[in-house]
């Protein structure tokens, strides 16, 4: 899992500074992770994520974004409440999830919104 930046963000997710509809800048579907250090929830889903940034290795990216030091990015995506999972697929929309997900559910969600087999 790889922590981003606007810049790292921007290059690698969405220039929304540049694009006013979505332009996924990917190769691959991710997740984003919207969470901050002192958020209990935020903790509790963070070894679910890294469970499954293993499991999907080469198929999937997942990326964390701390909230506190990327305010810019927070607000660019309406981020009022954290966890907030932002479901990238490589091509569509992407889909936001809030709050702590059962790891089955994520794998649901990866497989049906993301197109991502084991």
């Amino acid at each position: 899992m790889e922590n981003l930046t606007l810049t790292s963000f921007k290059a690698k997710v969405f220039d929304f500074e540049q694009n006013k509809d979505w332009k996924f800048a990917g190769t691959k579907p991710c997740i984003v992770d919207f969470y901050a250090d002192w958020c209990g929830p935020c903790k509790m889903l963070s070894p679910v994520l890294a469970e499954l940034a293993e499991k999907y290795a080469g198929k999937l990216d997942i990326y964390k974004v701390n909230t506190e030091e990327e305010q810019q990015l927070s607000s660019a995506f309406g981020i009022q409440s954290i966890p907030t999972l932002l479901l990238i697929p490589a091509s569509g929309q992407p889909q936001l999830v809030r709050g702590v997900v059962p790891k089955e559910s994520l794998e649901k969600a990866i497989a049906e919104v993301l197109g991502v087999k084991q």
